[in-house]
């Protein structure tokens, strides 16, 4: 992982961009994004799979497919940009071969399975002189953007108590590799999706002062990470936000359920932007992001409750402001502390839980 990187500065000319995966976070996330956005080019595609590479190949016959790190980083030279949608067990290594490249990097969350990890990355990075940021899509997730933005507008007055759930019913597990993972490989609902909901929480009401949790396995495999979780945080605002993950709830609770002194908002079902992106709708397609008006949350007090229209949801957001920031105009989407902050409170929670 060692070397002297040679450190290669995007200009006008797209962003050479290598995906490292083309599993779910891959395949149904980072190559339709960037394939969408005229900043980039999706140069190269990593998977050892054989039905994955021809999939690869007829969605994205401009890219060369190869089935390792190792091929990729043969012709590093030709690339600006490696995004990293491989298990987190793999980010410490694959994140610190890009850096010594000279190469930016994405990395999906789990970001990495311990903040020691995240820290070693983080501090190559910036001692090699390139950027490295995770991909915390849920920011633009519909719900989230209009939450925050009725909460700029203090259509809630003060907010008491937040609830956010990631829960649906999925007993046969996710048929990939985070079924079985232990929590030492970076496995498990909290690691998982609690990076998205603790994330959220934070950019909502800010730094976090005491957290507390719960986390179960249900799942078939009796060795591997837990499969449903609870958190509860309060931040320094005041505000306590209670976190639930489960993928074996037979029925799910609201989204969002948020309380102030002047209204509440409550919010069912998950952002469409996934199931789009995997059902082949690109960020061009002029529904993209948009949610029916049936899906909206309501805003009010019990009898007066309307519902508010949402927010488009804008994953490709944090692929323009990437592209910003490895341009020299702004900044990242996603600072790495940021997420190092949310894996503290991930692992100080398994630490007690």
């Amino acid at each position: 992982m060692g070397g002297t990187p040679v450190v290669r500065q995007p200009t006008a000319a797209p962003i050479r961009t290598a995906v490292v995966g083309f599993g779910v976070s891959g395949r149904v996330f980072h190559a339709p994004l960037i394939q969408a956005d005229p900043d980039y080019s999706l140069d190269v595609i990593v998977t050892a799979d054989p039905q994955r590479m021809a999939e690869a190949r007829r969605l994205y016959p401009q890219a060369r497919i190869v089935p390792t790190p190792e091929d990729m980083f043969a012709f590093a030279g030709d690339l600006d940009l490696v995004v990293l949608g491989t298990p987190p067990l793999t980010h410490l290594e694959l994140g610190a071969t890009a850096i010594a490249h000279g190469l930016n990097v994405v990395v999906d969350k789990p970001f990495v399975t311990t903040v020691a990890y995240g820290e070693e990355l983080v501090g190559r990075a910036s001692d090699a002189g390139v950027q490295l940021t995770v991909f915390q899509n849920r920011r633009w997730d519909a719900d989230f953007l209009t939450l925050r933005k009725l909460l700029r507008e203090g259509a809630l007055g003060e907010v008491r108590t937040f609830e956010s759930r990631f829960e649906w019913w999925r007993p046969e597990g996710f048929g990939n590799w985070r079924d079985p993972a232990t929590l030492a490989e970076g496995g498990g609902i909290l690691h998982d999706l609690g990076a998205h909901l603790i994330d959220q929480a934070i950019q909502l009401f800010g730094p976090v002062e005491e957290s507390y949790g719960e986390t179960a396995n249900h799942g078939p495999h009796p060795d591997a990470a837990d499969t449903e979780a609870f958190v509860s945080l309060r931040h320094e605002s005041g505000v306590r936000t209670r976190l639930w993950m489960n993928g074996m709830a037979a029925q799910v609770g609201p989204r969002f359920h948020v309380l102030g002194s002047k209204a509440g908002y409550t919010k069912w079902g998950l952002d469409s932007q996934e199931p789009a992106l995997a059902a082949g709708i690109t960020p061009s397609d002029a529904a993209y992001g948009a949610e029916p008006q049936e899906s909206w949350g309501l805003l009010g007090v019990d009898g007066s409750a309307t519902p508010v229209p949402a927010e488009k949801g804008d994953y490709p957001q944090f692929y323009r402001d990437l592209a910003a920031s490895l341009r020299g105009h702004g900044t990242l989407p996603v600072q790495p502390a940021e997420a190092l902050e949310t894996l503290r409170i991930i692992e100080n929670i398994h630490a007690f839980a």
